[in-house]
């Protein structure tokens, strides 16, 4: 004979199964929420934007301090100094990043290298950045012929790799620091216009432009005072991440004997130097390569935080 089991009603009709004892391993379930604790990601949160662009802020700043006090705090020691007895020496104590195929201290030729290669990139930014603003403010607050000239002598300019037509002028005018600066620069001029005309272009059509002259204001106050700073506020945005750019080639010049000449310690002419060297010392190599990396990456992530903070997307 079957029987069945009847579970207990509650006021409105509704049955409920038998309550079991609980296992003292298992989760505490909350009466209100009726779910289960989750788990807290507190300990596990990535780093805010703030903190990494804070984080490349000091990187960046460490190599410019480097590029600026770097004789008489960091490194006091003489660049060009060889000892034949410690020729590819490993890193150790007295010689923190090794020594190189003459016996000249690694660390002491990075910390001074780091002046020639950053002035470069600085250099020729500021001259891309100086021409480039005036042609692109020419090009977009002029009619007919000026931009027309302008854009197409721009062009031509931008139809060459930027690396490339540097390369081209270093050639024409001699190897050096100071040529290969003008080089980058000019290379990079067509960049640079290019953005200035864009922007000059996108707020001379804005509603408040109108504004203004409908009050009043004269030509030369509305350019003045409204297009030209608003046109080039993205400039420290985009020149931020040009220093990298311009520093990366800079080495690359540098590496291909176009920069600055030896013996002279440089990033890019401590790489062409070591190459060879390889298999016996990797360390003169690497450590110059790290300080172009660091720069670069640096300078580029904190372009990207400020282009990102300037947009209002964070």
């Amino acid at each position: 004979m079957n029987q069945t089991l009847s579970l207990p009603l509650d006021a409105h009709g509704a049955q409920h199964s038998p309550s079991t004892p609980s296992s003292p391993h298992a989760p505490a379930v909350s009466a209100a929420a009726g779910t289960a604790p989750r788990f807290s990601r507190s300990r596990w949160r990535l780093p805010r934007a703030g903190t990494v662009a804070a984080a490349l802020a000091v990187a960046v700043l460490l190599l410019l301090l480097c590029a600026v006090i770097a004789p008489s705090l960091l490194a006091p020691g003489d660049p060009l100094a060889a000892d034949r007895s410690q020729l590819l020496q490993p890193p150790s104590l007295h010689h923190p990043m090794g020594t190189d195929q003459i016996g000249r201290d690694v660390y002491t030729r990075v910390v001074h290298g780091a002046r020639p290669s950053i002035l470069l990139g600085l250099s020729a930014v500021t001259l891309s950045l100086a021409v480039g603003t005036v042609l692109g403010l020419l090009a977009g607050l002029t009619q007919r012929v000026v931009p027309t000239v302008v854009m197409r002598i721009t062009d031509i300019g931008a139809a060459f790799p930027e690396l490339l037509l540097a390369v081209f002028i270093v050639s024409l005018f001699g190897s050096g620091i100071f040529n290969a600066a003008i080089a980058i620069g000019i290379a990079g001029i067509p960049y640079y216009t290019r953005i200035v005309r864009a922007e000059t272009l996108r707020v001379r059509s804005a509603s408040y432009i109108e504004a203004a002259q409908a009050l009043g204001l004269s030509r030369a106050e509305v350019v003045l005072r409204h297009i030209v700073p608003n046109a080039l506020r993205p400039l420290i945005v985009v020149a931020t991440i040009g220093l990298s750019s311009a520093t990366l080639a800079g080495a690359a010049l540098s590496f291909l004997g176009l920069g600055n000449p030896p013996p002279s310690p440089e990033w890019g002419a401590m790489l062409t130097n070591a190459r060879n060297f390889l298999s016996m010392g990797w360390w003169a190599a690497v450590f110059p390569g790290l300080a172009i990396t660091l720069f670069v990456m640096s300078t580029t992530w904190l372009g990207r935080w400020l282009q990102q903070r300037s947009e209002g997307r964070l």
